[in-house]
């Protein structure tokens, strides 16, 4: 990018998305893009169907910002915070006229590279031409009943994100029964409900509302992901937990 448009400010979320994520990569995105001013280029290459016949494409948002990778789900999420103006499949001939194409590294060869021709003013419909969205969003969960969902993201911390909104939770200072099922096997405690990490004793496990609006569950001072053996895609559901039962663990390995 800086070797084309060496003038643009560059903003690197993040790398800690899992190989491939791309539900992972949808959710981060849906939160984050919407925060940057309008104008932004977005680049989102969390992408295992690179070299295949899924899409390469630029879209334009409704604010004015564009997105740019993969039609693989992954701007899902976003297009519906940010809204559709116009989709342009990218064409390498057009985006880097002369330039070699990787079949395994289109995120070097051609979304970069459109990303700097944007930033220097070229238009999208220059880089491509009109198409539309084969993959709409990421893949999505089943309905589910109320209080049950999934681990949507794990940060650098082990806090384990999840798709519950607050309105799961019972009011601050109750206990919450927390049941789940991942890849270290399933299991069920009560935890306290707080307001902040502070809030517990250190090496704790407890739930709260996240930065993102949703339901957090996490451990003071440590990894609420190692200590349940939990990531991704791990299901939870939440109940009412009677405070009496607060130190109650019950835990099933995986055979």
């Amino acid at each position: 990018i800086l070797s084309l448009a060496p003038d643009v400010r560059l903003v690197d979320i993040t790398h800690h998305i899992r190989p491939q994520g791309i539900g992972e990569a949808a959710f981060l995105l849906s939160h984050i893009a919407p925060t940057f001013p309008s104008g932004t280029i977005h680049v989102a290459v969390v992408d295992p169907g690179v070299g295949t016949g899924r899409q390469p494409v630029g879209i334009e948002c409704e604010e004015g910002s564009h997105l740019i990778g993969p039609d693989n789900g992954v701007f899902g999420p976003v297009r519906e915070k940010l809204g559709t103006r116009r989709v342009v499949r990218l064409d390498p001939s057009r985006v880097r006229p002369g330039g070699s194409l990787s079949a395994t590294f289109e995120g070097r060869d051609l979304f970069a590279p459109a990303a700097a021709r944007l930033a220097r003013g070229t238009g999208l419909g220059d880089l491509g031409t009109p198409t539309e969205l084969r993959a709409e969003s990421a893949p999505r969960t089943p309905s589910r009943a109320p209080g049950s969902g999934s681990v949507v993201h794990v940060d650098v911390f082990g806090n384990l994100i999840t798709d519950l909104p607050p309105g799961a939770l019972p009011g601050p200072g109750n206990p919450v029964r927390v049941s789940w099922k991942g890849p270290g096997g399933s299991g069920a405690r009560v935890l306290p409900r707080v307001r902040t990490y502070g809030d517990l004793p250190p090496g704790t496990l407890g739930v709260l509302v996240s930065s993102f609006g949703l339901v957090e569950i996490a451990r003071a001072g440590g990894s609420a992901a190692a200590a349940l053996s939990l990531g991704e895609g791990s299901s939870v559901t939440l109940t009412p937990g009677p405070s009496r039962h607060a130190g109650t663990l019950r835990h099933r390995q995986s055979l």
